[in-house]
Order: structure tokens, then C-alpha cells, then sequence
């Protein structure tokens, strides 16, 4: 029997009746200030909410009923269950990343908890970052989507970890020794170092005389921010030597590595600003160590500075236990270590990293690498995509003539726009059988391939596909940044691919103290909590919920409300990006996620 209605109540009562509760209980309260007989509690809303459902439930049976499994709850349309909620308008900012700088995406990375700086408490460690809660699952899951693309769902890709410290012969046989260096530059009066091919010098030229007045010189940046350095230092100079405001030419940089002594005497120092340069010599990146009790020459030792000799030295043992055949590959993830001259740039250049390689062992031949070569150069720019990385900010740089390696056949880098310029991201190389032969040379063993089918007996060449971690995941953040316009209010957010976001889902209970809500909710949480990184945010309005969970890149927040466990309505799930909500029984949202995020 329906209760006594007054004529505002019952106007309250039919725009319920259309709605979902969460907008009755607004409209409600709303009401509730103004109505003379307003709506004691809550209670009453839910009173309201049966007979509405009672109304509803008549209605639907002159049609046919839609069952409670495949009800979806999107639009006031009762009579259309399966139409998505749209959310507010989103107006995207497509420009934003161009104005982002690196230090906006340091102190992002900080104060999300992504990655701080080493050692922080003791003021830092140069060039040594450490994980923070949201970066270490970020770390772990990108590693994970490259192991299962490169390595689980291959046939001809197995996997290795080898040791961080080889014996000291493997890197006098690799070339590591003599010739791992970076070309470094000191400056006398400052005592500070720098790699000579980081910085980059120009000559002052007057353009009414052609006459050469002076010099600059910058560090690596973007072009727009070394020439905004270089014009700040031209100006100065010219204002000092007697020719304020006349006109120059554009500057022609070189990097240190490619001037002359002569030209060297008369280039300032970005430390002292006077010609104080030393000429560039060698620097080895290797950090040398002790293995024992002793401390001489016998015991010396290095950490590696990359992960493919551990493959390369491991061929022969990789190659018998796993019954490979040529064309194969083995892959592997592991740390490496560098002592950078100038560590720079966050974690794109670092003095402690991670690495993944693949090292793809082919037969010999001028006309057999090419092929190989180009379809691992597609696939991995299909694997950096898949994972969210933005085409548009990627390229391609081809290395010819000097910038090739000595033993390489080819190479051509994956590039990435940071804010700091246009940089390496991957490389892959033809490194022919120049490694495979060292350490043949060196060790005394034979590291050859009998071929059953040619019957032929040779040193396989390789193809290497070699990525940084640590550069992915800034290449990742960068890729991420975004920022929208939604229902008139500014958003700044992180837009992961879901495969690799941090964290994958939000569960947000619509209050905390009713406990069969949150009893639904918990249930719902430790079930999804078996398969993905979960968030529990009980805390605050909803809106606000959501946008803590926008802000670190939370792909899906799932919002359990008096509907999931009084009309037995299912889950709404919003998405992050769109902002559309659509409502789903709780037994199809698990397999719902799991095609939005694992893709099956």
C-alpha cells in the first residue's frame, strides 16, 4: 500500500522512479530543505526506492523482462538497461604534453610515488634513483608485458639470467677493457667533468662582418633550449667586447669531441665561463670491484656494463638444454651498471639500470640479415605501441658511417620526444658474429652451430633488440601526462595503457558505514585482488575518489552502491579516460576486466 503523498513528495517520487539511487538520495536531500513535509532519513529515500522499483517492475511486465544478469545501468531509461552511462563532456587537451618540462615530470614522478631520488635523506646519490609504491608495480609490469611478448608467446625465444659479475676475461675479450669509454672533458678551474659529445660549442660570427668575436657553449637540451642558452651567453659577451646589439648569425654547433685544440683555447667552460676546457680523452664507464678476501690485481672484477655478454658467453649452454634451432633467440632482463661521466636527465641516463635484451642468433650470409633485421625493427615498435607508447612522439634514426659500431652491419635507434629533445629509446642492431667469435678466441671454446639442414658448420651472426627499462618507463610517464576538460573542470591525469598500469582497478564502497555495502564491496575487492594490483578507497566523496585514482593512472574504478545489494543492480564501473560508467553484474566483471586489461 502506498504511503500518504503530498504534492511535493509525490513530484519527488516520479523523478525517482525513473532514476538510479544515488541521484534520488540527492534529489531527496535537495528536496528536504525546502519541502514542508520533507523526507526524515534515509530510510524513507529507500521506501521511496522499493516502490519505485515495485512501479517499475509492472511496468516491464506488459514488456518483455530483462533479467537480472544482463541489466546495465546507464540512462533513466528503465525500459533500456543496457545503455552506458555517458559521463560529463571531456574536452581533451592534445597540446598539453608540448608545454610539460622535465621538471614537472620529476615532480610528478615524487609526489605520486613513482620514483624518488637514491638516498634522499642524505641529500641523493648522483645518478641512483630508487621505486617508489607506484613505480616498483609499474617496473614489474612492464617487465612482465615485454617477457610475454618477446619471450612466453614465442617459440623461438627462450630465457636467461646470468650473473651481474663474469669472470674479468669476458670483458678483455668483448672489447670492454680497452675500448668502453666516453669522451670527457675537465674543466681546470672548476674541477668539474663533462662529456665532450654532451657539450656542444658555436661560434659567435658577426653577420655585417663575418668576423668570429667569441664562443659558446651549452650543455645537451632540446634545440629551442640550446639556443635559448646560447643567445643568453651571446648577448652577455657582446655586450662585454664592445658590440651590444649587433646582429650574429645562427649558431652552428659541434659537439667537444669534433674541435680543434686551437678552437678548444678560446671555448668557455660551463663552469667558469673562461676558456678552461682540458681536450677530450678517454673516460672507462666500468665499475671495477673485488671478488675475495684479497685487495690486489688478482681479485679485480667488474660490474657488467651490459647484459648481452652474459647471453653471448651462455650460447652454447642455452642452445644444448633447450634443443634450439637456428633462427632462435634468448632474452633476457637483468641489471647493468655504468659510471657515467654526467649522469643526466632523471632516469634516462643513470649509473645504475636495467635492461632488455634479445640476442637472435641467424645464419651467416649478406643477404640473410636484412630480413631479420627489419621485422625486428616492426615488432618492436609494435610492442612499444601496444604498451601505450605514443606514436607520435616516436622515430627513427639510422646510424651510418662513423656512428656505427666497428662490427655492427647495421643499427637504427627507436627514438622518443622527452621534453629534454629527441633521444634514443631502443636500438637494433645487426652485430653480425664479431661477439660469438671473442669469446671463441678468448675462452678456447667453440661456439659454432652444425646446421642439419644445410650440413654446414659456422659462428651464427645476431640481430639484438636492446631496450632500457628505466627509459621505457620515463618514455611511459611522458607518453601518459594528460590533461582534459571534464564538465567544465580541469583534469590532470595519467592515461596508462591498462596492461601496465600500476594500478589496475579502484574499488570504491558508495559509504563506509553500512555494513552490508561494504561487505559486498570487501568480497568483490579480495576477488579481484587474486589477479591485479587493487585500490580500496573508502574515503571522501566519489568525485573526488575518482580523481585520486585519475591522477595515478587507475584505468577503472568500480563503485558498489545501495542498488548492488538492495535491487541485486551489479557494479557500476567507470572508465578512466572517457568517464562513461556503464553497470554490470558482479559475475560478469571480472571477465569484463580481463579483456580490458589482459586483452582475453
Amino acid at each position: 500500500m502506498l504511503p500518504s503523498l503530498n504534492k511535493t513528495s509525490l513530484s519527488l517520487f516520479l523523478i525517482v522512479s525513473a532514476s538510479n539511487l544515488n541521484n534520488m538520495q540527492a534529489l531527496a536531500f535537495q528536496t528536504s530543505l525546502s519541502s514542508s513535509r520533507s523526507i526524515r532519513s534515509i530510510r524513507s529515500i529507500r521506501s521511496f526506492h522499493s516502490i519505485s522499483s515495485t512501479i517499475r517492475t509492472s511496468s516491464a511486465s506488459a514488456s518483455a523482462s530483462a533479467s537480472a544478469s544482463t541489466r546495465r545501468m546507464a540512462s533513466t531509461e528503465a525500459e533500456a538497461p543496457t545503455k552506458q552511462k555517458e559521463g560529463p563532456k571531456v574536452i581533451p587537451n592534445d597540446s598539453a604534453y608540448d608545454s610539460v618540462s622535465m621538471e614537472d615530470i620529476v615532480s610528478l614522478c615524487k609526489r605520486r610515488g613513482f620514483i624518488f631520488p637514491s638516498s634522499e635523506i642524505y641529500n641523493g646519490f648522483a645518478g641512483f634513483y630508487d621505486y617508489g609504491p607506484l613505480g616498483s608495480e609499474l617496473k614489474k609490469n612492464v617487465k612482465d608485458s615485454w617477457w610475454r611478448h618477446f619471450v612466453t608467446r614465442r617459440e623461438d625465444v627462450v630465457g636467461l639470467d646470468s650473473s651481474i659479475i663474469h669472470n674479468p676475461t669476458t670483458w678483455k675479450s668483448s672489447g670492454h677493457l680497452d675500448g668502453f669509454s666516453d669522451p670527457m672533458v675537465d674543466c681546470k678551474e672548476t674541477k668539474l667533468r663533462y662529456r665532450a659529445d654532451q657539450l656542444f660549442a658555436a661560434p659567435i660570427i658577426l653577420t655585417e662582418t663575418s668576423e668570429t668575436i667569441g664562443w659558446v657553449c651549452v650543455q645537451e637540451a632540446n634545440d629551442a633550449d640550446m639556443v635559448k642558452e646560447a643567445k643568453k651567453m651571446a648577448k652577455k659577451y657582446l655586450k662585454d667586447s664592445g658590440h651590444k646589439g649587433a646582429e650574429i648569425d645562427a649558431f652552428a654547433f659541434r659537439d667537444l669531441t669534433q674541435v680543434s685544440e686551437e678552437e678548444m683555447a678560446c671555448i668557455p667552460s660551463p663552469g667558469s665561463g673562461e676558456p678552461t676546457l682540458t681536450m677530450p680523452r678517454d673516460f672507462n664507464l666500468m665499475f671495477q670491484t673485488n671478488v675475495g678476501a684479497m685487495s690486489d690485481a688478482s681479485s679485480v672484477a667488474y660490474l657488467r656494463p651490459e647484459t648481452a655478454q652474459g647471453i653471448f658467453i651462455n650460447f652454447k649452454n642455452a642452445l644444448g638444454t633447450s634443443r634450439a634451432k637456428i633462427p632462435f633467440g634468448i632474452a633476457q632482463i637483468g641489471k647493468a651498471f655504468r659510471n657515467e661521466i654526467t649522469p643526466r636527465n632523471f632516469i634516462f641516463r643513470s649509473r645504475e639500470f636495467e635492461q632488455m635484451e634479445v640476442e637472435y642468433f641467424i645464419p651467416p650470409g649478406d643477404d640473410v640479415w636484412q630480413p631479420f633485421h627489419e621485422k625486428w625493427m616492426q615488432e618492436s615498435k609494435d610492442y612499444l605501441v601496444s604498451v601505450g607508447l605514443r606514436e607520435d612522439l616516436m622515430g627513427w634514426d639510422v646510424h651510418e658511417g662513423d656512428g656505427l659500431a666497428h662490427y655492427a652491419r647495421a643499427c637504427t635507434d627507436i627514438t622518443f620526444r622527452f621534453p629534454f629533445g629527441v633521444q634514443e629509446l631502443m636500438g637494433i642492431a645487426a652485430r653480425g658474429n664479431f661477439d660469438l667469435t671473442q669469446h671463441s678466441e678468448g675462452s678456447g671454446k667453440a661456439l659454432d652451430y652444425f646446421d642439419d639442414a644445410t650440413k654446414e658448420k659456422y659462428i651464427p651472426h645476431c640481430i639484438e633488440p636492446s631496450l632500457g627499462v628505466d627509459r621505457l618507463i620515463l618514455a611511459l610517464i611522458c607518453s601518459a601526462y594528460a590533461e582534459d576538460e571534464v564538465g567544465g573542470e580541469k583534469r590532470n591525469f595519467l592515461k596508462f595503457h591498462p596492461s601496465i598500469a600500476p594500478v589496475k582497478v579502484s574499488v570504491l564502497p558508495l559509504v563506509k558505514n553500512k555494513e552490508a555495502l561494504v561487505k559486498v564491496a570487501r568480497e568483490l575487492y579480495e576477488s579481484l585482488s587474486l589477479r591485479w594490483n587493487v585500490a580500496w578507497d573508502a574515503t571522501g566523496a566519489v568525485g573526488r575518489r575518482y580523481r585520486r585514482a585519475d591522477e595515478v593512472g587507475t584505468p577503472f574504478c568500480i563503485t558498489v552502491d545501495f542498488e548492488t545489494i538492495e535491487d541485486d543492480a551489479g557494479v557500476t564501473i567507470r572508465d578512466r579516460d572517457t568517464t562513461e560508467q556503464i553497470r554490470l553484474p558482479i559475475d560478469e566483471v571480472i571477465p569484463y576486466l580481463s579483456k580490458k586489461i589482459d586483452g582475453y
